[in-house]
């Protein structure tokens, strides 16, 4: 592996004499990539962005994302895998057993040890039922990066007594995650009720004048809260891989 921890270790093995400096040169020269022909995976990513590679499977042959995953796993003890089937998982599992299906985010989690990294909390909403889908692979990524998470479901400004309720959680969050679609008014609302970034994801969620999400997205591009930024249309991935980075900052 080849992580900022273990880059740590074995600068501190090099002082104190117990590597020799071509050992520590060999083990720098190994090259941060693997070539598999059809994909080329960069093992440094963890080093430099804080966290291993993360696949996505869709397009790809299950067959191929199980090759990837086991490259990747050679040098990283945590990795996330998005848009994923159930056969992808199975495919995933011959490789390693423990490979954990998580099946409303269509994600898969390989975990051989996670420190816990978050400072703060991040909260996470959705307007409705079904934009939960997206929300939870924002909760699977942003858990899997290490973040506390917790969650609010169904709290639309339909019936606003809902978000109201849900006030102490958005209160004490670092950053809120809010999953909506339709018109992707509740990303305002939570922006006008915390001090804290709120990320929205415009989901494809409504009918036909939603336009399969766009209505949500330029919605939430248009919001009059200035601490609203906005990812793709049911990015959740982005959005969690982002409140993660953001509540392990310290303030």
């Amino acid at each position: 592996m080849m992580n900022e921890r273990d880059l740590l270790k074995l600068l501190r093995a090099l002082r104190r004499g117990a590597l020799t400096p071509d050992a520590a040169l060999e083990r720098l020269r190994r090259p941060p990539v693997s070539d598999l022909e059809f994909a080329r995976l960069d093992h440094h990513r963890e080093l430099r962005c804080g966290f291993p590679e993360v696949v996505l499977c869709q397009g790809k042959r299950k067959e191929d994302v199980a090759r990837i995953a086991a490259s990747l796993l050679e040098h990283a003890d945590r990795l996330l895998l998005t848009r994923a089937s159930p056969e992808v998982h199975e495919q995933v599992q011959e490789v390693f057993a423990r490979a954990v299906y998580h099946e409303r985010a269509r994600a898969i989690t390989c975990v051989r040890g996670r420190k816990l990294r978050g400072k703060g909390l991040v909260a996470l909403v959705t307007a409705g039922t079904a934009d939960i889908p997206v929300a939870e692979e924002a909760r699977v990524t942003a858990e899997m990066m290490g973040a506390k998470v917790e969650a609010r479901y169904d709290v639309g400004v339909a019936g606003i007594h809902r978000v109201l309720q849900a006030g102490d959680l958005l209160r004490r969050a670092r950053v809120v995650v809010v999953a909506a679609g339709m018109e992707g008014a509740l990303a305002s609302v939570v922006g006008g009720m915390v001090s804290c970034p709120v990320i929205a994801v415009p989901t494809s969620v409504g009918y036909g004048a939603s336009f399969a999400g766009l209505t949500a997205l330029l919605g939430m591009l248009n919001s009059c809260a200035p601490n609203v930024s906005v990812v793709n249309i049911d990015n959740g991935f982005g959005a969690g891989y982002i409140a993660a980075l953001v509540s392990a900052r310290r303030r």
